[in-house]
C-alpha cells in the first residue's frame, strides 16, 4: 500500500479505538507509519481523512451484513414467510452488535457532531442515501435498480429501525429488543387497532 491507503487504514483503526474527537493527526501517523505532511498532501486535512475513514468503516459493516445475507440466502430457503425472513435478518444483525460495538459507538459520536460540523454533514449525505439502498437490498432483498422507490422506503424503514435498536442495545443490551420482539412488534403494527389491515 502507498501512503494514501496507509493513512486511510490508520485513520479507520484510530476511529474504532479512540473515536472521532480524540483521534489526532499524530495518532493517525503512528497507526499508519507515515508522516504528518502526507495527511495534507493526500487528503487536505485530518478532518477530511477522518470523514472518509468513517464512511469506509460504515460501508465495511454494511458489506459484512450483505455478505452474511448472501451466504445465508444461498444455504437457506429464502422463500419462507416474510415475517420469518424479517426475524432471521434481525437475528443476524443483532448477533453482530457485540462484535461491531465500536462501529456503533463511533456512529453515535459522529451523529452528535453533525450540527457543529457542516463538512462532516456534507461528507455523509450521499453515503447515507446509498446506505439506505444497501440496507434494503442486504436486509430485505429489494433491488434498488429494479424498484428504486420500494428500495428507498424500505431502506428508510431499516435505517430508522437499525438506529433505534442500536441505541437501545448500547444503553442496555439486556432489555434491548430481540429479533423476535421486533417481529412481534411488526405484527402488532400491521394488525392495527381493529385487527388485520386490508
Amino acid at each position: 500500500m502507498g501512503h494514501r491507503e496507509d493513512l486511510l487504514e490508520g485513520a479507520k483503526r484510530c476511529l474504532l479505538e479512540k473515536g472521532y474527537a480524540r483521534t489526532t493527526a499524530r495518532d493517525i501517523v503512528a497507526a499508519s507509519g507515515t508522516n504528518l505532511a502526507s495527511i495534507g498532501y493526500h487528503y487536505g486535512s485530518k478532518e477530511a481523512l477522518l470523514n472518509l475513514a468513517f464512511v469506509k468503516v460504515t460501508e465495511e459493516w454494511g458489506d459484512l451484513l450483505t455478505d452474511d445475507g448472501q451466504e445465508r440466502a444461498e444455504g437457506d430457503d429464502a422463500s419462507g414467510p416474510p415475517l420469518d425472513q424479517f426475524r432471521d435478518t434481525w437475528e443476524r444483525v443483532i448477533d453482530s452488535f457485540e462484535e461491531t460495538r465500536s462501529v456503533w459507538q463511533l456512529q453515535m459520536e459522529v451523529v452528535s457532531r453533525i450540527d457543529k460540523d457542516p463538512e462532516l454533514r456534507k461528507a455523509l449525505l450521499d453515503p447515507q442515501r446509498e446506505g439506505r439502498d444497501g440496507l434494503a437490498e442486504g436486509m430485505l432483498g429489494i433491488d434498488p435498480e429494479k424498484d428504486p422507490e420500494k428500495a428507498r422506503v424500505a431502506g428508510l424503514f431499516c435505517q430508522a429501525l437499525l438506529a433505534g435498536v442500536m441505541v437501545q442495545w448500547l444503553m442496555d443490551s439486556e432489555s434491548a429488543p430481540s429479533a423476535q420482539d421486533l417481529t412481534d412488534g411488526l405484527k402488532v403494527v400491521l394488525e392495527g387497532r381493529g385487527g388485520p389491515t386490508s
